[in-house]
């Protein structure tokens, strides 16, 4: 009979916190957790505070490649592959810090956060099955994510060569309309 290790469970334990803590959905932590499900089921509701969320997980390539997800997929992957490499650490342990430098950037730069921390690890398991395969930008050579086939040798990112419609989206609009009633506001006030 196998005897489980106090400290071994402990870090486990610690490893499901930070991940609950990111919001990774319950089929993360049964994917990366040696623990039972029914000791991530308590475990979620005491740290999350509510019981998990229920339903299928994203189960499309096609997310990860369009326009402002592939930016943030590729920072993400960036720091995780860095992470990975310098430190020689499993998946589940670069997943958690390189995602929380991901947010953490992301704080810094006042950017909203489009990448989740299940489609973190969807991405990762999506790259290791060789659904999505990275290519560098021909233009700036950032090393971005593509579908599997997709053509890999004249690839120019969404950075170099952003579509028409590339940040004109509603919350957008909402900032741009917001910055332009406070210099109608500001132009107001100094003309009285």
């Amino acid at each position: 009979m196998k005897t489980k290790s106090l400290v071994g469970e402990a870090h486990e334990v610690q490893r499901a916190v930070a991940l609950i803590r990111f919001g990774a959905r319950l089929q993360v932590l049964e994917g990366e957790i040696n623990l039972s499900r029914e000791r991530l089921l308590r475990l979620y509701r005491e740290v999350a505070g509510k019981s998990p969320a229920k339903g299928m997980l994203p189960f499309s390539t096609d997310w990860f490649t369009t326009w402002q997800p592939s930016i943030h997929s590729a920072l993400f992957f960036n720091m995780y592959r860095a992470v990975r490499q310098v430190n020689g650490i499993e998946r589940v342990d670069a997943l958690i810090r390189a995602y929380g430098l991901y947010r953490e950037h992301l704080a810094l730069s006042g950017l909203p956060e489009v990448l989740s921390m299940t489609r973190a690890w969807r991405l990762v398991r999506f790259e290791e099955s060789g659904l999505l395969e990275t290519a560098a930008c021909t233009e700036c050579r950032g090393v971005f994510l593509l579908q599997q086939y997709d053509l890999k040798r004249h690839f120019v990112c969404g950075l170099c060569d952003m579509p028409a419609r590339a940040g004109k989206t509603r919350a957008a609009a909402a900032v741009a309309r917001a910055e332009a009633e406070a210099e109608a506001v500001g132009a107001g006030e100094a003309l009285a």
